[in-house]
């Protein structure tokens, strides 16, 4: 196997499919796949236990305590029996060259960021609903919105630019701006055991699953490099359930200013 795709998921089956029958369709096949849940409901298993996977694939679970996402993705790290690592979040279906994008760029001091595109709840429907499938997700998402009245957002990052054509220069001009998206990023396993993983101290939503890597990797040394319009995702339409960040946000800060790029409480437990 070339890469582990870490696929983080709290209770939604109906997202939870879509991603997987998005995979039948990946170009790349030799990738196993985590699915990495911060939580055990027995209707998950049942549904996981059931699919027709055709690549290996592992089911973690933990107790539902609360936002542990990232005690959840150090579990899958551990778990990963290849050395690179792409993560994507469960409300999130991949482009059918999402994977072998991951892995063309793959280097083990490079960190991949890509970004992700906001599809609206009329195409996330079809796509849920398997009226329409993610080879035919661009072509959709680009009539929509030039008849009609649907926006998307970021619709720009749509675009599947081959690193075989000629308009392979706009993927290499695109950069990767702010920090990283949990939804799609990839790096090895010795690059994330560097800043010994992700860090269990944040117990709530953003930042620190993220952004909080960003700066520990700059810190660490490694280099962030964009595959905008390589690597694409499609973000499923769902209420926000919206969290305030300022807590995580403090907790960061506070972090930056120690420069503790290795993390204290992470994929090992060290002594502070």
């Amino acid at each position: 196997m070339k890469a582990s795709l870490i696929i983080s998921i709290y209770n939604n089956i109906n997202f939870l499919e879509a991603i997987l029958d998005s995979l039948h369709f990946q170009t790349e096949k030799n990738f196993e796949i985590i699915i990495s849940e911060d939580g055990e409901n027995i209707h998950v298993k049942r549904f996981i236990d059931q699919y027709p996977f055709e690549q290996p694939y592992l089911h973690l679970t933990q107790k539902d305590e609360g936002w542990r996402k990232n005690r959840a993705l150090n579990s899958a790290i551990r778990a990963a029996k290849t050395d690179w690592l792409i993560f994507i979040d469960g409300d999130c279906v991949p482009h059918p060259r999402f994977v072998e994008m991951h892995l063309r760029f793959a280097n083990e001091n490079i960190i991949l960021a890509g970004k992700r595109v906001i599809v609206s709840a009329e195409s996330s429907n079809l796509l849920i609903e398997k009226k329409i499938d993610i080879l035919q997700i661009q072509t959709h998402l680009l009539k929509k919105t030039l008849f009609s009245k649907e926006r998307i957002r970021h619709l720009e990052e749509t675009f599947f630019i081959s690193p075989e054509s000629l308009l392979r220069f706009i993927a290499k001009m695109r950069k990767q701006h702010g920090f990283l998206l949990g939804c799609n990023m990839s790096f090895s396993k010795k690059a994330i055991s560097v800043i010994n993983g992700f860090d269990e101290d944040y117990k709530l939503p953003a930042v620190g699953e993220d952004a909080d890597l960003t700066w520990r990797f700059n810190g660490a040394g490694f280099k962030i490099q964009s595959v905008r319009n390589l690597a694409i995702v499609y973000h499923l339409h769902h209420e926000l359930n919206w969290v305030n960040r300022d807590k995580n946000q403090e907790l960061c800060k506070k972090k930056q200013l120690e420069k503790a790029f290795i993390c204290i409480n992470g994929l090992k437990k060290l002594t502070r």
